[in-house]
């Protein structure tokens, strides 16, 4: 058993990674975060190195080399011990080996690490992590299209003070039917590594709950910046906000996740799907939401047909 299953967990992982190697991302990743390790390792390459080594051995790890190494697997482990999918493994594991590269690069040859810097700054200029294409049930908003749709008062009043308002698309009136429709929205953007490990999550979350009373958003903050700054979304580098999930109840704000304290700083919080499952009461919500769209479902009762009217006998003081 204890060869049967790893096995069995390779074969049911295979199509995934197959699909992982069919992206380039991926395997110069690998590449680029194994770099110093072929360097120093494959005899061609090695030699001519230097070494403080006490045999001179330009192939193998001198003692400075080993605690480098040694210091990124700590970090790598406490990094991982937050981490979720298998995507932000893998992430950190990349992240952290390449900079501990460019440390070991820098420390062989000075030359050696500008040229591994270069080849890391191009990767990532060229080179962009696969976005998540899965199945979903969300809808994309725009930054002219997100108020119409959560609150209606708010897109059709509120926000054409000055301007009479634009025509609105069918699919939206649609949405605007029924205010009593809960919104879970996405804030989200591209460049983000916590938002790329979120996308498959968010996507199943929206397979198992999505109904007519209960749906999912999402909206690029980074391409659309006044909709962050509307809703108070930092973008930043360094921001610990992304991704932020807001729910809307008749246009309402009702809570966020991360939570944001009195300095404006974001609340450490995990994004995972039991987490969300229990901070935003998405098997309530949902019984709520299918206890309310059965009525729309079966539609408005019929009246009770009215009986023809029975021509009445002429009284007596007729005759």
């Amino acid at each position: 058993m204890a060869v049967v299953a790893p096995l069995l967990a390779l074969l049911w992982g295979l199509p995934g990674l197959c699909r992982w190697l069919a992206q380039p991302y991926y395997p110069l990743s690998a590449l680029l975060a194994a770099a110093f390790l072929i360097v120093r390792k494959v005899p061609p390459l090695c030699r001519g190195l230097p070494s403080q080594r006490e045999d001179g051995n330009p192939c193998d790890f001198d003692w400075r080399e080993v605690e480098i190494l040694m210091f990124l697997s700590a970090i790598v482990m406490m990094k991982n011990r937050r981490s979720i999918t298998v995507e932000q493994h893998i992430g950190n594991i990349f992240m952290f080996s390449k900079v501990a590269n460019a440390i070991l690069f820098f420390r062989l040859d000075i030359r050696m690490g500008l040229l591994y810097l270069t080849l890391c700054i191009v990767f990532l200029m060229t080179c962009k992590p696969p976005l998540y294409m899965g199945p979903e049930y969300i809808k994309y908003f725009s930054d002219k299209t997100i108020d119409v749709s959560i609150s209606p008062t708010l897109g059709l009043l509120g926000g054409f003070a000055c301007c009479p308002p634009k025509p609105v698309p069918l699919w939206q009136e649609e949405l605007e039917r029924d205010k009593r429709v809960t919104w879970i929205v996405e804030f989200f953007a591209n460049w983000s590594s916590e938002c790329q490990s979120f996308a498959p999550i968010f996507a199943d979350l929206s397979l198992k709950y999505n109904c007519s009373g209960l749906q999912f958003g999402k909206v690029d903050v980074g391409r659309y910046t006044d909709v962050s700054t509307r809703y108070k979304v930092s973008t930043s580098p360094l921001t610990k906000q992304l991704p932020t999930l807001i729910l809307f109840q008749g246009g309402t704000e009702i809570m966020r996740r991360p939570q944001i304290d009195k300095k404006g700083r974001a609340v450490s919080w995990t994004f995972s799907e039991e987490n969300v499952i229990r901070e935003f009461n998405l098997n309530e919500l949902y019984q709520k939401a299918k206890k309310q769209s059965k009525p729309r479902e079966e539609g408005p009762e019929k009246p009770p047909a009215v009986p023809a009217a029975v021509p009445q006998e002429e009284s007596k003081k007729d005759k």
